[in-house]
């Protein structure tokens, strides 16, 4: 991958905090999802690695892209993200393919190595899926004492070299001193107007996903009725096919490649031979 692009850098990012100006950020799992946020200009992605190729880096263009590195067998090549050296080496791979950071909710002895080898991170703060049996589904940081333990977490991910964290639930309020006291960039998701960027999932957005839909998603378009229309188009396409190769009506002669009668026959004489 060449170094000279026309992308943003982690430095263009800071730019922008400093600067006051908002980011917009998308979660996508498809290539024409990364495309279509290029397109509207969205100024960052996240993708899993499960979903990061080179292709997904194409359609994604000129988006700032963070690529997640969760625990589990979501590294290149399906390989078990476990030890630091385990992250530090997906993250190089997916680095070669033109990932720009990288989420790692892992231990921060493992944030500290990734940050120490000069890569990118992205840490969590708050409802921390990863971490849900310790808190549940709730907003957290709602009590003095959970706040305060935040704002701990920050510091920490400051200190370790960490530039930007993923602040997901929390009250508006504690994510503006989060923000404002912080050097990280707040990828806000259910965190209030008052984050760095407003963090969505696409499925969200365009409300065609099956999962539960939380109180700080917003609908812009609703796909969900066109797609499950083009399904089931799709699905009729399907037995219509499989109905005409049952009853022999598919290939028709239009769909056949010919041979001359000189020409097979010289052949099949050669094969009887």
């Amino acid at each position: 991958m060449s170094l000279y692009h026309t992308r943003p850098h982690v430095e263009d990012i800071r730019k922008m905090k400093k600067r006051g100006e908002k980011i917009s950020m998308l979660y996508v799992t498809s290539h024409d999802e990364a495309a279509a946020a290029a397109a509207a200009g969205i100024h960052m992605l996240s993708i899993e690695g499960r979903f990061f190729d080179a292709a997904m880096r194409e359609a994604a263009g000129n988006c700032f892209v963070q690529v997640g590195l969760p625990y589990g067998p979501h590294g290149p090549a399906g390989r078990r993200l476990v030890t630091a050296d385990d992250y530090l080496r997906a993250a190089y791979d997916f680095g070669a393919l033109g990932a720009d950071c990288f989420y790692c909710a892992a231990s921060y002895d493992i944030q500290k190595v990734l940050c120490d080898n000069h890569v990118a991170v992205v840490g969590h703060i708050g409802l921390v899926p990863s971490y849900i049996t310790w808190t549940g589904w709730r907003a957290v940081g709602k009590t003095s004492d959970e706040a305060l333990r935040l704002w701990e977490q920050t510091k920490r991910l400051e200190a370790i070299g960490v530039f930007a964290a993923e602040l997901e639930v929390v009250p508006d309020r504690i994510a503006k001193f989060l923000s404002e006291n912080s050097s990280l960039i707040m990828l806000g998701m259910g965190a209030g107007k008052y984050a760095d960027a407003q963090y969505l999932f696409t499925e969200d957005v365009c409300r065609y996903g099956k999962n539960h839909k939380p109180r700080h998603a917003k609908t812009y378009r609703d796909l969900g009725p066109e797609l499950e229309r083009l399904q089931q188009e799709r699905i009729a396409a399907f037995r219509d096919f499989r109905a005409d190769v049952e009853a022999g009506d598919y290939p028709e002669p239009a769909h056949e490649v010919t041979i001359k009668d000189a020409e097979f026959e010289t052949f099949l004489q050669a094969a009887r031979g």
